[in-house]
């Protein structure tokens, strides 16, 4: 099916991001040129040439091929996904195969000449939360791949939302400036409402106590490089469980892999939600709560350590009181640890992994930090311009 459409100005977005751009086209004009129920157009099968047309703008002539089938991996250039903004978008293939290009990112970033296959493109990082890591990995991910960075910090109090704009109106602002966006916010679920929003890609670097699907692609990543494997393992999720988006998303993501067991190591205050566990339960994936981390920490190949977390517990003090230092992993973890296991963290930590663990070999977490920027590199890669 072939179609010819004008425009009263360039988009470019309906240029760089044929998936949006030709979802947007099918709703704009489904009583014109598209079946009243046809399936959202796949990405990679639009082709759009403008031409200059006076002072009237331009004109874009698209050649669109319906289909009801997603493209996979080895059949198509563009990446499978439009935006990143939960764990649940992955599946085992999409996982191998962008392991695959952070490989790649990572020989980039060893060659001190990096890559210039983003020149040209705009990232837009908009965080509503304070952020070390992600937001300066996702900066040096954009970077190293020949990109620039348009930069927010603590956007919650030195941007228009401190006036009370929407986030939406940020985002229909944003997105006219930048190619990507990649946001961090303080509600849940407010990752889906910019995706739902914006013609450009969206990626969530952490919405509230959602979730932070980047981070659980680095510690799956993480954990596949320093075990060898992610069929069989078991994991301790250790910490603030209720409240804390990275344990969540990696729940979501291991529960991709085959005869897996996830124990959960809490207070009784920060126990993990019944969201995930019913989840994990309809996967079919095995999991115990505990009190005993040694106990725990002995048959584990992953002791997943987070810190208990004081914004969270705003009007709650004495809660917070209560769960922070009860489960600390210290030279008596590890020394209950079996030699080929690992301790992790998302960072950042308190006191919850005592300072003489950093000398163990089996202490990952600032690897795993690092990993991060390989995984970043791949995705802003893939969402910007596909395998």
């Amino acid at each position: 099916m072939a179609t010819s459409c004008s425009f009263s100005a360039c988009k470019l977005t309906e240029l760089q991001y044929p998936q949006k751009a030709a979802n947007s086209l099918q709703s704009s004009f489904s009583n014109r040129f598209f079946p009243a129920k046809s399936a959202p157009l796949s990405s990679g099968l639009m082709k759009c040439m403008p031409t200059l047309t006076g002072n009237r703008g331009c004109s874009v002539r698209c050649s669109v091929l319906e289909t009801r089938n997603p493209v996979s991996i080895s059949a198509g250039k563009n990446f499978q996904l439009e935006d990143v903004i939960e764990a649940q978008q992955f599946n085992r293939d999409i996982l191998s195969a962008t392991f695959e290009v952070a490989r790649e990112m990572e020989n980039i970033e060893k060659n001190s000449l990096g890559s210039q296959v983003l020149k040209g493109y705009l990232m837009a990082t908009l965080f509503y939360e304070p952020s070390t890591r992600t937001r300066l990995s996702f900066e040096s991910a954009m970077k190293r791949l020949g990109g620039e960075v348009l930069t927010t910090e603590n956007a919650r109090e030195f941007s228009s939302a401190a006036k009370g704009e929407t986030l939406e109106d940020t985002i229909r602002t944003v997105e006219g400036y930048s190619d990507i966006i990649v946001m961090r916010h303080f509600e849940s679920g407010a990752a889906k409402r910019a995706a739902a929003t914006a013609g450009i890609p969206i990626i969530n670097a952490g919405d509230g106590p959602g979730q932070h699907p980047t981070q659980a692609l680095l510690d799956v990543y993480t954990i596949e490089r320093e075990i060898g494997q992610l069929d069989g393992i078991k994991v301790a999720l250790v910490g603030d469980l209720a409240n804390g988006r990275t344990v969540r998303s990696l729940a979501y993501l291991l529960a991709k892999y085959k005869d897996v067991k996830i124990y959960f190591v809490s207070p009784d205050v920060v126990k993990m939600k019944d969201d995930i566990k019913d989840y994990l339960t309809s996967m079919g994936v095995e999991w115990e709560e505990s009190s005993d981390l040694l106990e725990v920490a002995s048959k584990c190949d992953v002791v997943y350590q987070t810190r208990i977390q004081r914004e969270r517990f705003a009007e709650r003090p004495n809660l917070y009181e209560a769960a922070r230092g009860k489960y600390i992993v210290d030279r008596g973890v590890l020394n209950a640890m079996q030699k080929h296991a690992v301790v992790m963290h998302p960072l950042p930590r308190l006191d919850e992994i005592t300072v003489d663990v950093d000398a163990d070999p089996r202490a990952a977490y600032f690897r795993q930090a690092k990993n991060g920027l390989y995984i970043r590199m791949a995705l802003l890669k893939l969402l910007l311009i596909g395998w």
